[in-house]
């Protein structure tokens, strides 16, 4: 039972310390207990330690929001996921979590990922001109000359003098990168844990770089997709949310008949990024918003939904934080107890999920780490999600932030770094709807058929609900259809 506890909060990115771990375990309800202290915590450490519990603990019951446990949700969470294959050779899976998790959640596999993070990274910023001649950390604050190093961010601060602090270190050390307050990249917005590379001449001082140049992984200028002879396009269809009282019954049917009329010659692929069902127990009093109060009848119900797409298109589900996996990224895709519901017109995948339809690479993201992004880095917001997936595409990473609110793996590889370009990036979580372009890469926030929640009216957010982007597969024009 202990041991089955403690693998079960590791599943959701949760690590305790031992004295913590007694503590927990002497709860009723270890789980809930853990949960209802992270929901009290600004920030999540990467560690819960025995402090965080005595100290959080005192917070009045009054004040911590009840925590749903539902033990079938629960099991199910715990289940591999299984992926059906697609009907035919046109889609080729890169990269998917699905049948390869190694995670064990020990402390060496929290840094391994990070390790390998690290590497992966390092490897892209070694290609940049700017970075020639790359020195580790300690050797690079040694030389007194213009030195260039790569690094991975530990903590940032800002002086009372009006400058910016920076701790990086890679795998031999770590030192110190002052950014002065004339420098141009004075107002960089610079997140933990991201791996950047600094152009810098070292101080008298021995562990201190003074920088010139801050450079990020990034997409290459130059890059751009390059027209084919596909005739076909993929339509991108996020939160959906069947479940929900406020499903959009009437805009879906719109959809839907598009789909089988003027859209069945244009459509062959459509993917649904995440959250396909409002899922139970995903937050407190979530039952109060739910027309559908069985996991299962809601995931029948989308399987029956999805029957009226033409044979003609090949769906692709991956699940998001409300769907019936484990919570923590990466998301191997749904257990064969739900995967068995839909037809062999669904293919499942996991979260995210790297594949190449057709010739064009793809890289779908549900997106919960866009709440972290959006909460930590100025001038992002939840009304301009393509900012955010900038950038994403930028640090070259989908979730460098450890300990907000998106639960992390500790797998042994970091399957979250964008190694490979994407012609078409793709999220959801947000409700947002959006297309643009970044340096070549076609960035979709992929809407949402879930009316105004209680919650969103609450923050005074209002979703654009009932878009449906498109885009085609061989000249890459994207396009935004309105259904509601």
């Amino acid at each position: 039972m202990r041991d089955r506890v403690l693998d079960d909060l590791l599943n959701e990115g949760i690590l305790l310390d031992p004295e913590a771990a007694e503590l927990v375990l002497a709860q009723a309800d270890p789980a809930a207990y853990v949960r209802s202290i992270l929901a009290v915590m600004t920030q999540h450490p990467l560690v819960l330690t025995a402090e965080h519990i005595k100290t959080y603990a005192q917070v009045k019951p009054s004040r911590l929001p009840p925590v749903q446990v539902n033990p079938v949700l629960e099991e199910l969470r715990k289940s591999p996921g299984v992926m059906a294959r697609p009907k035919d050779s046109s889609i080729e899976i890169i990269s998917d979590i699905t049948g390869n998790s190694t995670c064990e959640g020990s402390v060496n596999d929290f840094a391994r990922c990070f390790n390998d993070r690290f590497k992966k990274l390092k490897k892209i910023l070694s290609r940049r001109p700017e970075l020639a001649g790359s020195l580790p950390v300690a050797k690079a604050v040694k030389y007194d000359r213009e030195v260039r190093t790569i690094g991975m961010v530990s903590e940032w601060h800002n002086t009372k003098n009006g400058h910016k602090i920076l701790e990086i270190e890679d795998e031999e050390g770590r030192c110190t990168v002052l950014i002065h307050k004339d420098s141009e990249y004075l107002n960089e917005n610079i997140v933990n844990d991201e791996v950047i590379g600094i152009v810098g001449k070292a101080t008298s001082k021995g562990d201190l770089l003074i920088l010139k140049d801050l450079i990020r992984p990034d997409i290459p200028i130059n890059n751009a997709m390059v027209p084919s002879d596909s005739s076909s396009s993929i339509a991108f269809m996020s939160d959906v949310h069947v479940g929900s009282n406020t499903f959009l019954k009437d805009a879906w049917g719109r959809m839907m008949h598009w789909l089988k009329t003027e859209g069945k010659d244009e459509i062959q692929y459509l993917v649904l990024p995440g959250d396909v069902v409002d899922g139970i127990g995903v937050f407190p009093g979530q039952e109060e918003e739910l027309e559908i109060e069985d996991v299962f009848e809601q995931y029948h119900m989308l399987a029956e939904l999805l029957k009226e797409v033409p044979d003609s298109i090949q769906i692709l589900i991956q699940p998001g934080n409300h769907d019936a996996v484990r919570p923590a990224e990466p998301q191997p895709t749904f257990p064969k107890i739900i995967a068995d519901i839909f037809d062999s017109s669904c293919m499942l995948i996991g979260n995210p999920c790297y594949m190449k339809v057709e010739g064009r690479k793809i890289l779908t993201y549900h997106g919960r780490s866009l709440d972290d992004w959006i909460s930590s880095v100025q001038g992002l917001s939840y009304e301009n999600p393509i900012d955010t997936m900038d950038e994403m595409l930028k640090r070259r990473h989908l979730a460098p932030l450890y300990g907000g609110k998106t639960p992390l793996a500790p797998e042994k590889e970091d399957h979250l770094v964008i190694e490979e370009i994407p012609d078409i990036f793709v999220t959801g979580h947000v409700h947002g709807a959006g297309i643009n372009m970044y340096r070549g890469v076609t960035t979709i926030c992929a809407s949402t058929w879930q009316s105004q929640t209680p919650f969103q009216k609450m923050h005074n957010f209002s979703p654009d609900p009932a878009l449906l982007p498109v885009v085609h597969l061989g000249t890459g024009k994207a396009e935004m259809h309105d259904f509601s």
